[in-house]
């Protein structure tokens, strides 16, 4: 009996001490192998598949969605810093990346770390983060649109090459390339670079929390540096990587978070090979057959892929 009440006693006290010892000294499952940031690199142009492995590094919606999924699937990160070095790229592309990084906004902070340059469609991708940070010597800004449509007509003309064009529609081959645009059709693809021009211009506005006119007065399609950036409430603050890291601490609330960086999957010129149809990848060996480097293939590219992108792009 004496020994069955002295096990009671024994329980109690040790429900006691249970119950005296503070919440925040007992490990939670969110703690275990600590607190992590994501640092995941996005380098290059922005465009809408990975393309050819002559053009070098890019970003595409496909990255950056594989990463940000990766990063919202591990408990343990608890911000994700976008270190962002691009002179931007195509709109469509842009606009994709961004509704990723917003949604990705719903369950993580998002800080972007801009790198040497993250401009025009590199400053559109980071302009709907929590916060922003650059270098002073950031090259930022670039608020604007470009489409251009190279005019082959003289080449063709002093190559002694004429070109019977057969169409549907009125202006369906305007953007061939072949001939001079008419006013009207200037026109249209004036239309066209406004149209996106106002999209970005409302992009800035909602994720920096400005008026659109300000913006306006903003996006004149030129560079800004970190410095400037920041005087004009286009970035947030100045500084870098280490710099984003305690923002993101800050934001999250992380305790003494282990700085985790994201690599891409690296890209292999044979894996490239296989992206390609077996017409493309012909093409490609008669190229090389007859003597072309890689710079004449992409020159002969645009030549002959004149139909117009109009890009979030600093201007080459």
């Amino acid at each position: 009996m004496k020994k069955g009440r002295m096990a009671i006693i024994g329980v109690v006290v040790l429900l006691l001490l249970v119950m005296l010892i503070p919440v925040s000294c007992i490990p939670g499952p969110s703690r275990v192998g600590g607190d992590k940031i994501a640092v995941i690199p996005l380098t290059g142009v922005i465009t809408g598949t990975s393309g050819s492995f002559m053009y070098g590094q890019v970003i595409t919606p496909e990255l950056v969605r594989e990463q940000l999924k990766r990063a919202e699937g591990d408990s343990a990160v608890k911000a994700v810093i976008l270190r962002v070095d691009s002179p931007g790229g195509e709109v469509a592309p842009c606009q994709e990346i961004l509704e990723e990084i917003e949604q990705a906004k719903q369950s993580k902070p998002v800080v972007v770390s801009m790198g040497s340059t993250a401009a025009s469609g590199g400053y559109y991708i980071s302009c709907e983060a929590d916060k922003i940070v650059a270098l002073s010597s950031t090259l930022t800004g670039s608020i604007g649109v470009i489409a251009q449509i190279p005019n082959l007509k003289g080449l063709f003309d002093k190559l002694g090459i004429e070109m019977q064009t057969f169409t549907g529609g009125e202006h369906k081959d305007m953007y061939a390339g072949y001939r001079n645009l008419t006013p009207e059709e200037q026109e249209i693809m004036q239309n066209l670079v406004d149209e996106y021009y106002e999209q970005f211009i409302a992009v800035v506005a909602e994720g920096r929390g400005m008026d659109k006119e300000e913006v306006r007065s903003l996006a004149t399609g030129q560079l800004y540096t970190g410095v400037a950036a920041e005087k004009l409430g286009l970035v947030d603050e100045l500084g870098g990587l280490d710099k984003a890291v305690e923002v993101a601490t800050e934001l999250s609330g992380a305790v003494s978070p282990k700085v985790e960086y994201y690599k891409p999957s690296s890209i292999s010129i044979l894996s490239e090979l296989f992206r390609l149809s077996s017409s493309e990848l012909s093409n490609l060996l008669k190229l090389r057959l007859l003597g072309l480097s890689g710079q004449d293939i992409v020159l002969l590219e645009t030549l002959t892929h004149t139909y117009p992108q109009p890009r979030y792009l600093v201007s080459p």
